[in-house]
């Protein structure tokens, strides 16, 4: 539980994993429920659509989510606003006058005509009005994919691309970053001898990235309490690694507890094992740690909530044109009839606000912990040129709770709420996850 609680405090840092995936086959349009950007949200991964070969059936695959809508779809219709196809050109007169004038007449020349094109896309979707509707640009997108593919290819650590240099937030477990002894705090100030000031961090993963069994030089610069700066150079060599979404123990005094870290495409599965295994040791309840997981796809959403809540409703999803579509529970859940409390602070979004909403509203547990993000929309992710241009996340709808509350920008308040300071932290303290246990013991 020490790297869950760590990440509750990565909160503001992009963590993302120094790892690559396969991403040569092609992607799918995708439905998900994408965690915050850091600026956003006291969390930790992010999150987004993972490559694919190329299904855009309903019907999960591996890995997948919850396919979206055809264009033609709910949202699609006639719009008086919407300029006619055969006035499109007319219409776009000013931005090829803009353009010819940032090529005749920019101070630096030669421009970069790829970074105006995506520039312009992503001014085209902030004009929108919408936080979650943006562009990403291939480095983005790539890094986007990275938590919810669950097996790649790299050093294993979660990292902060916001600061001066890229910081390592935490290696995983059994990874080539803990074996090479990479510790939270870490600055990578340089790769294979090359001087990493001033680049961006998107790019410095990048250069970080690779197949296993190769290696990387990292130069790194560890903060000596009382001391100058240590620097050292560490090789590191890459490896094949698995991420799992979901881990398990038995606690003290009888009381299962099981870590949820997102919503990927084989998280049911994980956490039917992890449930089976303590189920199996009568525990007196369970503890589902949902804090700092921002989310994931859809269709886990439902198939995770379901393991705990035996039937009815678990959320609405509403279009813009007025329709809507109600997700109930799949029959069969492992965990439906045990005590249950649920946690969840800032960092808890989306996916994991689609499970908590239900569990609250359907009285089905407790909510320990501080109010959530309040992420109430889902978002299609929808590649350009086969992710090689990047990518564009578009909002389709929003969702609500069994009790048809919209939590957007409002988050779910806790049934017992219970403040984590960094003081807890430094202390090596949980009080949120004590408080937890003791009311599955004592019912108060």
């Amino acid at each position: 539980m020490r790297t869950k609680f760590l990440f509750i405090f990565a909160g503001e840092c992009l963590a993302l994993i120094f790892l690559t995936g396969a991403c040569s086959t092609g992607f799918v349009l995708g439905r998900i429920l994408a965690t915050p950007t850091p600026s956003q949200a006291f969390a930790a991964p992010t999150q987004a659509v993972i490559p694919q070969n190329g299904n855009t059936e309903s019907e999960p695959q591996a890995p997948t989510e919850t396919a979206p809508e055809d264009s033609t779809g709910p949202l699609a219709g006639p719009n008086p606003n919407q300029t006619a196809p055969e006035d499109l050109e007319d219409l776009f007169d000013p931005f090829w006058d803009a353009w010819d004038i940032v090529h005749a007449q920019f101070v630096d020349q030669p421009v970069d005509d790829v970074v105006l094109m995506r520039g312009a896309i992503q001014g085209m979707l902030e004009a929108l009005g919408d936080e979650h509707t943006s562009y990403m640009d291939p480095d983005q997108f790539m890094q986007a994919n990275i938590p919810l593919e669950q097996e790649y290819e790299g050093i294993g650590a979660w990292v902060d691309t916001n600061t001066e240099f890229l910081t390592i937030i935490s290696p995983m477990p059994d990874s080539p970053a803990e074996a090479a002894g990479l510790q939270t705090g870490d600055e990578v100030i340089a790769i294979d001898g090359e001087d990493m000031t001033g680049i961006d961090g998107n790019l410095v993963v990048r250069k970080v990235l690779g197949p296993a069994g190769s290696k990387v030089t990292l130069t790194i610069r560890r903060q000596v309490e009382g001391a100058e700066p240590e620097i050292f150079d560490v090789e590191v060599t890459r490896a094949k690694i698995v991420i799992h979404s979901v881990t398990g123990e038995m606690l003290d005094d009888g009381i299962g507890y099981v870590s949820i870290n997102s919503f990927a495409d084989n998280t049911r599965d994980e956490l039917r094992d992890v449930l089976e295994e303590l189920l199996a040791q009568n525990p007196k309840g369970l503890v589902v740690d949902l804090r700092n997981n921002g989310g994931g796809f859809l269709n886990t959403a439902i198939e995770v909530t379901s393991e705990f809540v035996g039937d009815g409703v678990i959320m609405y999803e509403d279009y813009g044109d007025g329709s809507r579509d109600t997700y109930e529970a799949i029959p069969g859940g492992l965990a439906t009839e045990i005590p249950l409390v649920v946690l969840i602070n800032q960092g808890s979004a989306s996916a994991s606000e689609i499970m908590a909403g239900a569990i609250q509203d359907r009285d089905r547990g407790v909510l320990v912990g501080e109010t959530s993000f309040g992420k109430g929309s889902v978002q299609n992710w929808v590649p350009l040129n086969n992710g090689q241009d990047g990518a564009v996340r578009v909002t389709i709808a929003r969702w609500l709770t069994p009790d048809e509350r919209h939590i957007h920008q409002v988050g779910l308040t806790p049934d017992i709420e219970v403040p984590l300071t960094e003081e807890d932290f430094t202390a090596g303290e949980d009080p949120q996850l004590d408080r937890a246990v003791e009311y599955l013991l004592t019912g108060q």
